[in-house]
């Protein structure tokens, strides 16, 4: 995992070396092993901090050029499928085992489109074609690793965070884009292909960004997920084999890297899996896990569990209520960008756990999206019978299930007139009524159009339901989950890697009928029925943990000095928010009267 910055500028006035070489300096913690620095002392220069995880020698050094010095690239990430792909080259003069040389390579041969389509890993790739002087960006077909950039139209800069872009000369005296500003708050986090300032943007999942030396931009969308039912498999049997296969084949290849590797294991199903099937490659791990001493969120009993029915090393770090925010700020430092999800504290604890010890870690990220983990599916899919009927015979079917079986059989979601904006709505934690109090410029502000991950018809079928589902919590939950990880993980220096991702895995799900990991209290079923198999002396849990902390509480005690320092300072002012409304926030949550972490977090992370 590295961090890179560049900079392509079409009227060839490039931002001065040292000032270039102050702002890469930012993502040093992404890769603090060694600096690489090239320019054309024209109208590109590159710069690019190494965490050295494949080939630890000078020829993984970046920038790289290819063996025809046509090519320039930087390179964020790691390509599990690079040895296969060396294969089917008809260059075989390597002078070393990186993937950033295969990459080199494939580019010389088959052009950037066919290159980027053929990797299998998790990347952020900037590309500079020397020949036709033009430059290229490219993420991963998930979206696992960042790739931000500000564009005027002349001066291109791209970077692996956020405050690389803002704090670069030409960008940072932009203004807030009101409607980005609006879904932040609406979301809680960036989501791509928006930046909180204008100008400013992300690549999106699968996407690659091409900017010529004339000034143009083309786009192509090189993967998505596909929103329409894929399914061909609808045996159990059948399913849960390609699930094992699938999943142990893509923790082999996930296990490649020159330096030591463990694995994070919560206690959950995705993470346990992934663990089990490091050790069905016989590879000897080593386990982290953060405990704490609040019973609602503590895991690490059940992970100690999971651990030693696996007969692996495992190691627990657990930490008091005072211990873990002695890391508050520490944590908060790794937010480069608006991001709100408190849970960022044990990722980033965790990940200093594990560091300590190796550089790369597995985790179970993505399992929850691709097999129905959330009880949002069925909170949405529960209803759908009724959904195509008038909405005042909606509206009674509710209020007859609300006062006869409690919201047993439909939920508030029945009231909503379309599925998408009901599934939208459930991951806002900012009441509309508190928006308009905090921000009531943005009253009239729309969301930005192209803003479109819950924009999908409605549906009476329920294949069809969860397949258009599944492509929102995609593109929307986690890539808020994996922004999260890579921060909290590169400030630590620690490369995390996702198996669920890899383009195979996702493949695999695809083809699995929804039904066969659906229904309420099924959640995930598939993937709980292996990890029963492959471990039956520990019992499913009967309540799930969030890998989370108590916010709430800590608000009305320690924190609560810090959150009003920075809340209500002038900062509020920049973004046009209503300071006599967060101070209302403050108060009614401290004395107890509402628990508003959610919203004050979100602010928190934005004035930070």
């Amino acid at each position: 995992m590295c961090g890179f910055l560049a900079e392509f500028n079409s009227n060839g006035q490039l931002t001065d070396q040292s000032k270039f070489k102050q702002i890469l300096d930012k993502s040093i913690l992404r890769g603090p092993d060694s600096q690489g620095y090239w320019s054309n002392q024209n109208n590109v220069q590159l710069g690019f901090n190494r965490l050295a995880i494949v080939d630890l020698s000078e020829t993984g050094r970046q920038p790289m050029h290819s063996h025809q010095r046509n090519f320039a690239i930087v390179f964020n990430g790691e390509i599990y499928n690079h040895l296969e792909l060396r294969k089917q080259l008809r260059f075989s003069n390597f002078q070393g085992t990186s993937d950033s040389e295969t990459i080199s390579a494939c580019l010389e041969e088959w052009g950037v489109v066919k290159t980027v389509e053929s990797l299998n890993g998790m990347f952020a790739l900037c590309i500079y074609d020397k020949l036709k002087e033009d430059l290229y960006l490219a993420r991963d077909f998930a979206g696992i690793k960042p790739l931000f950039y500000g564009w005027n139209g002349k001066s291109l800069v791209a970077a692996s965070q956020y405050n690389q872009i803002t704090a670069h000369p030409v960008f940072s005296s932009k203004s807030v884009d009101p409607k980005v500003l609006k879904l932040y708050l609406e979301q809680h986090y960036m989501p791509a292909p928006f930046g909180l300032y204008q100008d400013t943007f992300q690549v999106l999942p699968g996407e690659i960004v091409h900017f010529t030396n004339q000034g143009k931009v083309n786009k192509i969308r090189y993967w998505e997920l596909p929103k329409e039912d894929k399914s061909t498999i609808t045996n159990r049997e059948e399913a849960l084999q390609l699930i094992e296969e699938n999943l142990d084949d893509s923790v082999k290849r996930q296990l490649m890297a020159d330096v030591p590797l463990g694995a994070f294991i919560s206690g959950g199903v995705d993470s346990t899996l992934v663990c089990s099937s490091i050790k069905r490659n016989n590879f000897d791990l080593k386990a982290y896990t953060i405990g704490s001493d609040s019973n609602k969120h503590d895991e690490s009993e059940r992970a100690k569990q999971f651990a030693d029915a696996l007969k692996i090393k495992h190691s627990i770090w657990h930490l008091d209520a005072k211990e873990s925010l002695k890391y508050w700020e520490e944590a908060m430092s790794s937010l480069h960008e608006p991001m709100a999800d408190f849970s960022i504290l044990p990722t980033f604890l965790v990940s200093k756990a594990a560091k300590k010890e190796v550089t790369v870690a597995l985790s179970g990220d993505g399992g929850d999206e691709l097999f129905f983990g959330y009880e949002r599916f069925w909170s949405v899919g529960k209803n759908i019978k009724f959904q195509a009927f008038p909405k005042l015979i909606r509206q009674g079917i509710y209020a007859a299930d609300r006062a006869t079986f409690n919201k047993k059989f439909v939920n508030e979601v029945l009231l909503n007139d379309f599925q998408s904006k009901a599934h939208q709505g459930l991951h806002s934690r900012m009441r509309s009524k508190d928006l308009q109090r905090l921000a009531p410029s943005l009253s009239e502000v729309n969301l930005p159009e192209e803003y479109n991950v819950y924009n999908y018809e409605n549906t009476g079928n329920i294949r069809d339901l969860l397949s258009k589902m599944r492509h929102a919590e995609f593109y929307g939950m986690m890539q808020k989950t994996l922004r999260k990880v890579d921060l909290a993980s590169m400030g630590n220096s620690l490369e995390v890697r996702v198996p669920f991702l890899d383009k195979k895995m996702i493949e695999t799900a695809i083809q699995i009928d929804p039904l066969l990991s659906y229904g309420g209290g099924r959640q995930k079923q598939l993937l709980k029925d292996v990890l029963h198999k492959r471990i039956p002396q520990v019992p499913e849990e009967s309540v799930k943990k969030g890998f989370s902390v108590p916010l709430t509480g800590w608000l009305r005690s320690d924190l609560q000095p810090k959150f009003e320092e920075v809340l209500l300072s002038d900062r509020a002012t920049n973004f046009d928010l209503n300071k006599k409304h967060i101070e209302n926030m403050l108060t009614a949550h401290t004395k107890g009267e509402a628990d508003y972490k959610w919203p004050l977090f979100t602010l928190y992370a934005l004035l930070k």
